[in-house]
């Protein structure tokens, strides 16, 4: 196998093992839990090529998905057909739209990166409240009070560690990565 394909794969299941990871460190809140699942994500997404953010969260999903009990309720298609199944998907969401702001913002520093994050954390609400809401039949009060506003500031937390890991490790990746043809 050839060096950067060795890489590529090591990177996404690194990033992958990250996610799983960040499904343990966690404070309890019903019906979401605080996790560092979102953490992991916005890293892969500001630090890989979407190629590789993408399978990462692909893969996690996918194990999970299949029954090892990686998510905050387990694994299986109950964990992701459960409350917090948006926020699963809004991983996905999330490594796309730092892709795309990354893609047409041609100077990376910790600004771009910060707007990368504060979009990428927008995407995983988005079907994460949504889905909140669907699942478990709120009010639209109900489901920003639960799912949303105890979440606001650890996030804010979140998207600027991202930014700032970005930052120092971003270059190293892509350097990492084209010099192993």
């Amino acid at each position: 196998m050839e060096r950067r394909t060795l890489l590529s794969v090591m990177l996404t299941a690194l990033f992958a093992a990250l996610a799983a990871v960040g499904a343990f460190i966690r404070i309890p809140l019903p019906p979401v839990p605080v996790t560092l699942q979102t953490l992991f994500a916005l890293v892969a997404g500001l630090v890989l090529p979407l190629r590789l953010s993408l399978g990462s969260m692909l893969a996690y999903l996918f194990i999970g998905l299949i029954g090892l009990p990686i998510f905050t309720t387990g694994g299986g298609i109950a964990a992701i057909a459960g409350p917090t199944g948006g926020y699963l998907a809004g991983l996905v969401a999330a490594v796309i739209v730092e892709a795309i702001v990354l893609r047409l913002v041609p100077r990376k520093n910790m600004a771009t990166y910060l707007l990368a994050a504060l979009l990428a954390t927008m995407a995983i609400y988005i079907p994460g409240l949504l889905w909140l809401k669907s699942s478990l039949s709120l009010s639209w009060s109900a489901t920003f009070i639960s799912g949303l506003v105890p979440f606001i500031l650890g996030d804010v937390l979140k998207l600027i560690a991202s930014a700032f890991v970005a930052t120092r490790v971003a270059p190293r990746v892509e350097m990492l990565l084209a010099t192993s043809d």
